[in-house]
């Protein structure tokens, strides 16, 4: 048994611990603006990307493509993107930013730099920008997962 002083050793617990805890300031900041950090970070993409087909946008945001979908349907529903044939593909569909999601993600960016700042401060420009590189990194990791991985969470035999 650890004392809760003792560091935690699985990676991946910390990682997540640490991502829900950063969530929370940034849900915090953004509320103002009316969204959550994960739906900022989808109209920040849709904006960077323009009208992108789910799965390249899951594939992009390193999300499943059900908790996309889940994470889409607000959006969609308060009408700040929309769905539509793709320009490349007509037989394929793509998510696109309206001018009400426009106007919503400039609200947001405010709310966002507030929450940038105040992690900055607390943690310092030089570890920030090192906490960054670190995790592109760990995207960047090829950890070969076996071919029967959905990415749900399932185990498979």
């Amino acid at each position: 048994m650890h004392s809760s002083k003792e560091p935690r050793l699985c990676n991946c617990a910390a990682l997540r611990e640490a991502a829900r805890h950063v969530s929370q300031l940034y849900d915090h900041h953004l509320a103002e603006a009316g969204l959550r950090n994960t739906q900022f970070t989808i109209l920040m993409e849709l904006k960077r990307s323009g009208p992108i087909g789910i799965n390249a946008l899951a594939q992009t945001m390193v999300m499943d493509r059900t908790t996309l979908g889940r994470n889409i349907l607000p959006l969609q529903r308060r009408r700040l993107i929309v769905v539509r044939r793709s320009r490349a593909d007509g037989r394929s569909k793509a998510l696109e930013l309206t001018a009400a999601g426009t106007a919503r993600l400039e609200a947001g960016i405010a709310a966002w730099s507030r929450a940038q700042a105040q992690f900055e401060a607390r943690l310092g420009a030089k570890r920030v920008s090192d906490l960054r590189q670190l995790l592109r990194a760990i995207v960047g990791s090829d950890f070969s997962l076996p071919p029967s991985h959905s990415g749900t969470g399932e185990v498979h035999e």
